[in-house]
């Protein structure tokens, strides 16, 4: 697509045209041609759209029948107020135009009357298309990602809907009938199980049409263990199962790379090219080719109908690359059927054109010449009609051989022939070679017209009208072709704001609902733990965060999150100690914006989970500080690495399957990733530090000045130390 905006340049297409035109008339001795000119772009020019009232063809009518009947004007000047008419309710006045033009002038410049008038009416309309799809496409994509939000919203309702109002309804039920609470709670704890199970089904469902969060995520890890990583991507979104399998092996790879700590450098590639999709990865930290944690991947990808490869070099640099069918062409949301009607148009208009010069050009030749010339024409129109698909060289060289060739023969009615060719070549090359190319056939057309003996007038008529004529041939194909790049650009938009859509629904299904969800069975799994009276107080607390899962539900289905760091702050310091975690909270932060406040409530929310899920930590640091124009959240925990688990609810507190290596993130993960994306949403950033036993994640997001007050005092330190020493 061009640079220009794409309305503006269908309205610069056919203003030229209809310039083109006007300057035929005005060289030929009739400055009148430039006010009607003027009248004309009116109706494409959206600064002169106010001008457009009823009495415009009237007006333009005076000037055009001025121009003949006062100054000898050819009649096809008429052609731009027949053209005016077809584009008002009053079209069928432009039948008594073309009479009148009859009347008047002769046959060749009726003709030229009737095709000005179809160009004019072809290239306006083709014009407004352009800018009803381009106006359209956000509208409809929007529509789309709404679309996708509703069917998302369907499916988690119907099923983790009903889990957590079974959960609610089991937890009221165990405190209205405390001696049935031992049963009731081990169907409570088996609902938040399945409900938890259908949220790590939906969000690996959702991301698996994208390797993009993937492809984030080895970004993020590679850098944090010092890589250099160089990332390619050659391919466009949804990959649906491709992209599934394909995040499969980009992540097994990074992971046995990071895991043996000897990376430095890293290519991650991906091309799709002749049917299929490619994923390359190349590093230096390898000390084996690890066929063997690839075969289930390799497995996996032959049954697809593809196959991966490893190689490692002596030098230690393994590739891994992976090649499967590309998605299909209907992968993702459903388009519109296409409208042919702006392509149809255009063609038609294209054959009346040609038609029309040719019949000009008959009328002109000798009678006993007419029969190879209409063969000769008629070859050129089949081949100028092909080359509306693409270019085909054969068909320019045929064309480019009947323009000239015949000359000597047909004489001066074959001068209008070279306007044929110059059209194909204005939409056969980029504008650098085109230009030039079409300047060449203008000269060979002068060339010739000197040759013949032809008057220096004659000579420049012929000449602009060779331009003219490619311009008309151009302007109808490249606006067609304008309409369908439009309608293929909005299918992409969609396709892409459908991807987004779920990546958005899979990112809140695990860093909100499914951290919801761990709290409410380690609640649980504590509950059936203890005495009657504290039992009771874990399971009021149960009700609470049952509600603000059903809350996180709603914002996973497209509603507005209402996630607060304060509050996640005091919700972690909760969990935390009902976990038997000492949680010590110093917030030095003040007021922040929405965006930055959920962003960070998110970040802390998923970073207690993993403290609860992949550590055995005794003691927790919340803090919030203000730094760098913005403000730093950090979470600093102990018994990292030692592969503790809290009981089931640790278990399954995370809507993530493999193995952990600390207490914040994890190799493979789809926590770093979602949270990396968070962050680049605002211009923040995510890190971790590791120091023995100890683990640190840090979230820093800038916040404007006048927006952020630094009020050491207005969230005082707490510390549940339940008498043990300070951390």
């Amino acid at each position: 697509m061009s640079r220009v905006p794409v309305p503006r340049l269908a309205r610069v297409i056919a203003g030229v045209a209809f310039a083109g035109f006007a300057a035929v008339y005005v060289l030929a001795g009739s400055p009148l041609a430039a006010v009607a000119l003027g009248l004309q772009l009116v109706h494409v020019s959206p600064g002169l759209r106010r001008f457009r009232r009823p009495w415009l063809p009237a007006v333009q009518a005076l000037v055009c029948y001025t121009a003949v009947l006062g100054f000898g004007t050819s009649v096809g000047i008429l052609g731009f107020v027949g053209g005016s008419l077809l584009l008002t309710r009053a079209w069928a006045l432009a039948v008594p135009v073309a009479v009148s033009a009859a009347v008047i002038g002769p046959a060749d410049s009726v003709i030229s009357m009737v095709l000005v008038s179809l160009v004019i009416y072809g290239l306006t309309r083709l014009a407004e298309r352009v800018e009803e799809v381009h106006a359209a496409r956000l509208a409809l994509t929007m529509a789309a990602a709404a679309e996708e939000r509703l069917r998302i919203a369907a499916e988690l309702n119907d099923g983790i809907g009903r889990g957590l109002a079974g959960i609610a309804g089991g937890v009221r039920l165990a405190l209205d009938r405390p001696e049935n609470a031992g049963e009731v709670l081990g169907e409570v704890v088996g609902a938040a199980r399945r409900s938890l199970a259908d949220a790590r089904a939906a969000a690996a469902g959702y991301r698996a049409t994208s390797l993009t969060p993937e492809v984030t995520t080895a970004r993020a890890m590679l850098a944090a263990a010092g890589a250099e990583v160089e990332v390619r991507a050659g391919h466009t979104e949804p990959l649906g199962p491709a992209g599934a399998l394909l995040a499969t092996v980009l992540r097994e790879v990074v992971v046995g790379a990071v895991r043996q700590n000897t990376v430095r450098k890293c290519l991650i590639e991906t091309v799709a090219a002749h049917g299929t999709i490619r994923l390359r990865v190349v590093h230096d930290g390898a000390r084996t080719a690890d066929d063997e944690g690839l075969a289930e991947s390799a497995r996996q990808a032959a049954l697809s109908g593809g196959g991966l490869s490893t190689d490692l070099t002596a030098e230690g640099w393994l590739t891994v690359e992976t090649v499967l069918p590309a998605p299909a062409a209907d992968q993702g949301p459903s388009a519109p059927a296409e409208d042919p009607r702006a392509y149809r148009l255009s063609v038609a208009l294209l054959v009346a054109v040609l038609l029309g010069f040719s019949a000009k050009a008959l009328l002109t030749v000798p009678a006993h010449l007419a029969a190879p010339a209409a063969a000769c024409l008629a070859v050129i129109v089949v081949m100028q009609v092909r080359s509306v698909t693409g270019r085909h060289m054969a068909a320019l060289a045929v064309m480019a051989l009947l323009a000239f060739a015949p000359i000597p023969v047909f004489g001066r009615a074959w001068l209008g022939v070279p306007g044929f060719l110059a059209g194909p070549v204005l939409l056969a090359f980029p504008a650098a070679v085109a230009w030039p190319l079409a300047g060449c056939v203008m000269a060979g057309t002068a060339v010739a017209a000197v040759l013949l003996g032809l008057p220096v007038p004659v000579t420049v008529n012929f000449t602009v009208s060779t331009l003219v004529t490619g311009l008309v041939m151009y302007g109808l194909v490249r606006l067609a072709q304008l309409v369908r790049e439009l309608r293929e650009a909005r299918q992409g938009l969609a396709r892409s704001a459908v991807v987004e859509e779920r990546l958005r629904a899979a990112r809140d299904l695990h860093d909100l609902l499914g951290s919801s969800l761990a709290a409410i069975l380690l609640r649980c799994e504590l509950a059936r733990r203890l005495d009657p009276e504290r039992a009771r107080a874990e399971l009021t607390e149960v009700l609470t965060m049952t509600g603000k899962a059903e809350a996180d539900l709603r914002v996973v289905s497209g509603g507005r999150a209402a996630v607060s760091l304060a509050d996640e702050a005091e919700t972690a310091r909760s969990v935390l100690a009902a976990a038997g975690v000492r949680a010590e909270l110093s917030l030095a932060h003040g007021a922040l914006p929405g965006e930055v406040d959920a962003a960070l409530g998110t970040v802390l929310r998923e970073a207690v989970t993993n403290v609860l899920r992949h550590s055995a930590a005794r003691h927790c640091a919340i803090t919030t500080t203000a730094e760098e124009g913005g403000v730093r959240l950090g979470v600093r925990n102990d018994g990292a690495g030692t592969g503790g688990a809290r009981g089931d609810g640790a278990a399954a507190g995370d809507v993530r399957g493999d193995g952990a290596v600390g207490a914040g993130v994890r190799p493979g993960s789809a926590g770093l990733g979602n949270l990396t994306t968070r962050l680049a949403v605002l211009g923040g950033r995510l890190g971790t530090a590791r120091d023995g036993d100890r683990f640190e994640l840090t979230a820093w997001a800038p916040v404007p000045r006048d927006t952020v007050a630094i009020a050491p005092s207005a969230v005082p330190a707490r510390d549940d130390r339940a008498g043990r020493a300070p951390y």
